[in-house]
């Protein structure tokens, strides 16, 4: 009998130093979680995958890198596959800019190469167009913009580059899908930065399956970039710009 009382002592014993024990690493935990949510981790508010202390600059962009919640940090982080088929972009509030500038007219110019490229159908064209806007994004004086104009431009300036890129790469039905997120990228940089040009607003309500959508054109006549040679006046003009 008092052998069996030994054991269930030992017993007892050991149940309770292990309760301790897991106590004692749940309060850890929950300390260490609670150290965590408080944490402060900066980051680039156009580069949020680019992280580091405070007084850093973005080694992409170099903007100061902006303090954020360190429990936000994990809703910051993209994805490596993006979903390219999507072709919409962020919607943008930018007020018209209309001053004559000729600092855009190089990006314009590339623009309407791909454009027209996909007018005629021809991948190669619209190509070679997206390898001179990447050139021109590349050569853009970012050094007289300033504040809220420097941010919005750089991120229109990184859509732009990954649509160009894919263009550059893509048959052409894929190109048209990144053609249709472009021109939303390239109107906005008119209205962000403003154009000594005159261009043309043309909407296609068939494009974007039936949705419609809008491109650029330097030219009044109507040339659909969606549909090329099967509907190639398939559209209107909505707006003139300049």
């Amino acid at each position: 009998m008092k052998k069996v009382i030994g054991i269930l002592a030992v017993v007892i014993l050991s149940v309770t130093v292990s309760c301790k024990d897991n106590k004692k690493e749940d309060q850890k935990e929950e300390m260490h979680n609670e150290m965590s949510e408080h944490e402060t981790v900066y980051a680039c508010p156009m580069h949020p995958e680019i992280t580091g202390k405070e007084g850093d600059k973005c080694s992409k962009c170099e903007m100061d890198l902006e303090a954020i919640e360190a429990h936000d940090h994990s809703e910051m982080n993209h994805e490596d596959g993006h979903d390219h088929g999507n072709s919409e972009s962020t919607e943008r509030e930018i007020t018209q800019n209309n001053t004559k500038n000729n600092a855009t007219s190089a990006m314009l110019d590339a623009y309407f190469e791909i454009k027209n490229g996909l007018v005629a159908d021809s991948k190669e064209k619209a190509a070679n167009g997206a390898t001179s806007l990447l050139v021109a994004i590349s050569k853009f004086d970012m050094s007289k913009l300033s504040g809220e104009t420097h941010k919005e431009y750089m991120e229109i300036a990184e859509s732009t580059k990954e649509h160009a890129e894919h263009i550059i790469k893509s048959p052409m039905d894929h190109q048209r899908e990144h053609f249709e997120a472009l021109s939303i990228d390239i109107t906005d940089l008119v209205a962000l930065l403003g154009t000594d040009k005159v261009v043309y607003q043309d909407f296609c309500p068939m494009a974007n399956n039936n949705k419609g959508a809008n491109w650029l054109s330097e030219v009044k006549e109507i040339k659909n970039p969606y549909f090329g040679s099967k509907m190639l006046k398939c559209g209107s003009v909505k707006k003139q710009i300049n």
